[in-house]
């Protein structure tokens, strides 16, 4: 494990604050010996380190989205790259050198850098052993308590890449500090649990270091809306519970869910449109997003180009689309009579496609929208802890919450009797809810351990079955079978392999490659 020590950037050369407002600094004569001098380059260093969310968002739909029963690789015939490497990921045919995967892991580790350097120099240490992530004592040129909420909005976006990394790799290099190529040659991969045990501890920090300002308190002065749209004690305590519930540990998901539920300020807006416009971005159902800035600052969002329709010209965006991401039938269907579909997708009549619409903006430049990318909404907290609570009238009514919201008719608890209807209607909800927010293959992975009649690789299986002859069968020679498909979907392909180049590279010890690769 060495190439991330020496390939990654010291810290984002952009930085923009919540606000959108850009900042650019000189660079000359930066180095991390002498850059964290004071609050405000602390500030700007956090700054990188939130720029630094952009980079794996690029490929994070490609391993999550295109690997679930939402999304599909849209051109059957193509013999671009990019669309090869595209079916391999859909089709569960995928190899330790896939060039997506690679990405991914790079980018992330690159932004782990940008924070472990920025907690370094605040004093964070993490003690493996004790599982807990603590402030040492030490001399700073910052108050006590910007010197903790800068921290904590850095372990928050170090917990979160973790949380990502451990969900589609497994166990990985838990690196928690600066370390030199020679140290990395001496590092192993950790297990889930042991990834798990960091993440907790990360959060848990963060929680106590964070303001708790509730979002109307962070609305309510020019001065503290400055910094909406930052990582907040809210929105650690809303990730650690789902962090809680993908282990299986419900009761300490529920403690969490109903806090921020309860206490957070955050509410449902009045319409699910509204959720997504630039023009009410941050609002109060957002409790954590990745920001974009277009207007040619290198800050926009390219997926109102990735999604439009291919060969739609500027009909649908200007600069014309690739036709990534393209939505199912079967999430056509689901969808179907739901008052939320205008607003995930269009149809594109000319080229009678479907596409993604939950990103579209009017652009001036390609690959530049306004788009945020939402992480965790207050939606997710309702249906996290409907979850979390299992079949009963006030889990139904959970839903309820967000359906009405939605406009979409209220589930009828005396029709909704069993745990597997339950199970059905809250599958169905948090799909068609954070449809192509890259939440549905995360959820269908941890059915596996919170629902008893769900299971992802079942679910893939039928979606394959489901797409096969009017979709997979058209594929050029070696076309791939119904069988072939299915037979592809595993319990060990639930993970993604190892970049294959962090093996081959690492030449001072032997790093496991997960099973099935």
């Amino acid at each position: 494990m060495k190439r991330f020590h020496i390939i990654l950037p010291l810290l984002s050369l952009l930085a923009f604050s919540c606000r959108k407002n850009i900042d650019q600094a000189p660079q000359s004569n930066l180095s991390t010996a002498t850059f964290y001098s004071n609050l405000a380059e602390m500030k700007a260093a956090l700054a990188g380190c939130y720029n630094g969310l952009q980079a794996p968002l690029i490929n994070e739909w490609r391993l999550t989205e295109l690997r679930s029963d939402n999304t599909k690789q849209g051109v059957t015939g193509s013999t671009s790259i990019d669309n090869q490497d595209m079916n391999e990921l859909d089709m569960f045919a995928i190899s330790s050198t896939h060039p997506n995967v690679l990405s991914y892991w790079l980018s992330t580790y690159a932004n782990v850098r940008n924070a472990n350097v920025l907690l370094q120099k605040l004093g964070v240490v993490y003690d493996a052993a004790a599982g807990t992530t603590a402030f040492r004592d030490m001399t700073l040129p910052v108050s006590a308590a910007d010197r903790k909420q800068v921290a904590g909005e850095a372990l928050f976006i170090r917990a979160y890449h973790y949380f990502n990394l451990v969900r589609l790799y497994g166990g990985v290099f838990i690196v928690h500090e600066p370390v030199s190529p020679n140290q990395a040659l001496v590092m192993t991969r950790a297990s889930v649990a042991e990834t798990y045990k960091f993440i907790e501890a990360d959060l848990r920090a963060a929680i106590a270091s964070m303001n708790g300002l509730t979002y109307t308190q962070q609305t309510a002065t020019d001065l503290l809306k400055a910094d909406v749209g930052r990582a907040t004690t809210w929105a650690a305590k809303g990730l650690l519970a789902k962090v809680y519930l993908t282990q299986g540990k419900k009761a300490e998901a529920i403690a969490l869910l109903l806090d921020v539920k309860n206490n957070s300020g955050y509410s449902l807006q009045s319409s699910y449109a509204n959720v997504f416009s630039t023009v009410t971005e941050v609002n109060s159902e957002i409790l954590f997003t990745i920001r974009y800035k277009a207007g040619g600052l290198g800050l926009g969002a390219p997926f109102a180009n990735y999604f439009a329709p291919l060969n739609s010209g500027s009909n649908v965006v200007l600069g014309d689309g690739k036709g990534w991401n393209y939505p199912t039938a079967d999430i056509d269907t689901t969808t179907n009579g739901d008052p939320r579909k205008p607003v995930l997708m269009g149809f594109y009549a000319a080229g009678n496609r479907l596409y993604v619409k939950k990103y579209l903006s009017t652009v001036a430049i390609v690959n530049d929208a306004e788009n945020d990318w939402p992480v965790l909404r207050y939606a997710d907290i309702l249906l996290m802890l409907a979850e979390a609570q299992g079949y009963s009238p006030e889990s139904i009514q959970l839903i309820n919450q967000v359906r009405q919201r939605a406009g979409a008719p209220l589930l009828d608890p005396t029709v909704i009797n069993t745990v597997a209807l339950f199970e059905k209607a809250l599958s169905n909800e948090r799909r068609i809810e954070f449809a192509f927010e890259n939440q549905r293959w995360f959820d269908l992975v941890r059915f596996n351990t919170t629902l008893t009649t769900i299971t992802a690789e079942q679910t893939m299986k039928d979606h394959f079955a489901r797409e096969y002859f009017a979709h997979y069968r058209l594929f050029p020679a070696p076309t791939p079978t119904l069988t072939q498909l299915q037979d592809n979907v595993t319990h060990d392909h639930l993970l993604l392999p190892i970049p294959q180049r962090e093996i081959d590279t690492n030449t001072g010890l032997a790093i496991t490659q997960n099973p099935g690769y």
